[in-house]
């Protein structure tokens, strides 16, 4: 299935998200040279990577949203697009409570706001994972005859049945 959402022939939700997976990957590398170094200046670029990650995924939501509901029901894409939608908005919502608890003193992020941006970073890599799942394996926003009950990638199992005529002949 095709994106409902495109910009100049392509997806926009995958365009974007870019963005706000980058910046909050960045976000917690700055919270951990902070933490190691203790270098108040790790820790406001750590607030601001973050803040930008934040709206970079209210951003980039809403086109997954869009791609999402145009998803057949009672698919395996339209439940590991739900999970992947759930994680990264779990993980949004873990990285705005860790911007929040930085915000009247960003140069000294508490242990709590540092831990939810950790948190956060974990569960937004499963997401992406999701995410990933979704377009290379389903082929969910790329191919208009994506196999939208594909099996799990991790089992290695084939998308498509081989065909009897050229299985085990070398090409």
């Amino acid at each position: 299935m095709q994106s409902r959402a495109k910009f100049l022939g392509h997806a926009i939700h995958p365009i974007l998200i870019v963005f706000p997976l980058g910046l909050l990957i960045t976000g917690v590398i700055f919270d951990v040279v902070y933490l190691i170094w203790g270098n108040p200046d790790m820790a406001r670029v750590a607030f601001w990577m973050i803040a930008a990650g934040i709206i970079g995924g209210i951003v980039a939501a809403p086109f997954g949203l869009i791609d999402w509901l145009s998803i057949p029901s009672n698919t395996r894409a339209k439940t590991i697009g739900a999970l992947h939608g759930s994680a990264n908005a779990i993980a949004l919502l873990l990285f705005i409570g860790s911007w929040w608890m930085r915000y009247d003193a960003p140069a000294r992020p508490g242990t709590t706001a540092s831990t939810l941006s950790f948190l956060g970073l974990a569960i937004a890599a499963v997401g992406g994972w999701l995410g990933g799942e979704l377009v290379e394996r389903l082929g969910v926003g790329v191919d208009e005859g994506a196999n939208l009950d594909a099996p799990n990638s991790l089992t290695h199992e084939t998308t498509q049945p081989v065909k009897a005529s050229t299985a085990g002949h070398a090409r």
